[in-house]
């Protein structure tokens, strides 16, 4: 898929792929820190430069007539980004790391 030519389709294949990925991990009761398994690890470095490139779009759209399509792709593209993470974790038996707030 070219990412300036996304279609509604093209962010519904990722809904799919998302809810693959979600099958038989943990229901999230926190939020959880990026990080884990190297694998992990690079998807949430990913997942945080395509979270970056939607509020760029956003940030463009002020000015710039954007696509809508284009933004629910990225948004959904970030959110595959970060259930694969919590997949490559779970299935290396690291599960995820839970944010744990100060004081």
């Amino acid at each position: 898929v070219s990412i300036a030519g996304a279609t509604d389709a093209d962010a519904e294949v990722l809904e799919r792929a998302i809810d693959d990925a979600e099958r038989g991990l943990p229901a999230l009761t926190s939020f959880i820190v990026p990080g884990g398994t190297p694998g992990a690890a690079a998807l949430h470095v990913a997942r945080v430069v395509a979270r970056r490139a939607e509020r760029r779009l956003v940030s463009a759209s002020a000015t710039t007539p954007i696509r809508h399509e284009l933004l629910v792709y990225v948004n959904r593209l970030s959110d595959l980004l970060f259930v694969l993470a919590r997949r490559a974790n779970h299935e290396a038996g690291a599960g995820d790391v839970a944010w744990k707030p100060r004081g």
